[in-house]
């Protein structure tokens, strides 16, 4: 069974509707730590590593993209770079009292979150989860009463309880100390996530509920346990908040109606249930996290070889762009079993397609196969099987006749470097 199938469909509806309502997902600019009368700064503008040389490889979406993969990221989303800071609190309600202690549900994300982080970033994101208020932190309705079906943002019940959540902490809680907020939810409030995944982000959120002077415009709110009933929560559980959390640093859903059938379990915005996983390259570039001599931009006619070490690993070459217009462009980078792509089960170079121009949930980023049709290398039920053997690798190549793209994977090094021949008429 492959439950994202069956729930992101409902998901997908609801963030593509929030463009121009109250509560939504919105690419608004702001400007700066959480401080009175600003909102949290986009990690792209300021920290995107890039030289001259990198221009024709900084695509960009129209001015309407949800979420756009563009670079760099539009102002408005927290930063993705050194010390955020993460207001968590644990909410419950009178008929859905808090499951065991609020400190437990908060262990069931921490350190495992920040851990995670740690390691995609290279350690360039410090990011250290807060608990002002150990207790569940009680809402004045019952959760039945704010309606909340699928985690709509434009729904009057969802805006309440945002509303009642900032009134409730905010005599306790200085808002203006905290770069984002984590709702973590008693899991018994709502259905099963293998039913109907109530979670949700709300991300440059110009039109949130002000605390202390600021907006509370980067907020992640995590509701049941995502278990497929492998054994396995205890492990990989967590992960649905780091997925949400991707989307307060400005990260789009790469799921589409079929699930993760366009980038499969390549990154954690495609794929947040089951085994572990990493973020694409391109992500990585976008939040801050390669220098620019990482980032080779192949927008030159001719043949040119490049390293590229493994991803997961600190330091080298990590990334080759090939633009094919202002909007879309392949990316190729090496994947291996290591870090948080501990359960990659054919290593080699991961070849995609990212157009800038195309919204959250509806397929940004699509991994071309290098075995179509093979069915894969795992059979793993929270992994879209059929992509998991999708790179290439030595003696194998991508070509886009149409556009006079070849990619060739040349050869691997003893180091576990691999080389790859970028052509372009």
């Amino acid at each position: 069974m492959q439950p994202s199938r069956r729930i992101r469909p409902r998901r997908v509806a609801a963030l593509a509707s929030v463009t121009a309502l109250t509560l939504a997902v919105s690419t608004s600019a702001g400007t700066g730590h959480l401080t009175p009368g600003t909102t949290t700064a986009g990690a792209g503008p300021i920290a995107l590593a890039r030289t001259s040389a990198h221009g024709p490889c900084m695509i960009s979406g129209g001015p309407t993209v949800q979420m756009s993969e563009g670079v760099p990221t539009p102002g408005g989303y927290s930063r993705s770079t050194g010390t955020v800071r993460a207001l968590t609190l644990m909410v419950d309600f009178s008929d859905a009292p808090g499951a065991g202690t609020a400190l437990d549900r908060f262990h069931e994300f921490f350190p495992q979150t920040r851990e995670w982080f740690r390691t995609s970033s290279y350690g360039r994101l410090d990011y250290r989860p807060e608990t002002p208020l150990p207790d569940w932190l009680r809402m004045p309705k019952p959760f039945r009463a704010y309606d909340i079906e699928r985690g709509a943002p434009f729904d009057p019940g969802y805006r309440q309880l945002v509303q009642d959540i900032v009134a409730a902490a905010d005599p306790q809680v200085d808002f203006r100390t905290y770069d984002f907020l984590n709702v973590l939810v008693t899991p018994n409030a709502g259905p099963s996530a293998l039913d109907t995944v109530l979670s949700v982000t709300f991300a440059g959120n110009v039109e949130a509920p002000v605390a202390d002077g600021v907006p509370v415009a980067n907020a992640s709110f995590v509701y049941s346990r995502q278990d497929d009933g492998s054994g396995s929560y205890d492990r990989t559980g967590y992960r649905v908040l780091p997925h949400e959390n991707g989307h307060v640093f400005g990260l789009p859903d790469l799921y589409t109606q079929e699930g993760g059938g366009a980038v499969g379990h390549w990154d954690i915005m495609s794929e947040d249930w089951g085994a572990n996983n990493d973020l694409l390259g391109w992500h990585k570039w976008k939040l801050g996290w390669l220098d620019a001599t990482q980032v080779n931009c192949a927008s030159t006619p001719g043949t040119t070889e490049y390293t590229l070490t493994p991803l997961a690993r600190s330091g080298g070459a990590k990334l080759v762009f090939v633009p094919l217009d202002r909007r879309t462009g392949y990316a190729v980078e090496l994947r291996t079993r290591e870090g948080n792509d501990e359960t990659v089960c054919r290593p080699g170079i991961l070849i995609y397609k990212v157009d800038a121009d195309v919204d959250t949930g509806r397929g940004p980023v699509t991994v071309y196969d290098s075995h179509r049709d093979s069915g894969g290398c795992t059979r793993s039920p929270n992994v879209h099987a059929e992509l998991s053997d999708a790179p290439f690798v030595p003696g194998e190549e991508f070509r886009d006749v149409r556009r006079g793209v070849r990619i060739a994977v040349a050869g691997a090094e003893l180091s576990g470097d691999y080389r790859v021949r970028v052509s372009r008429g």
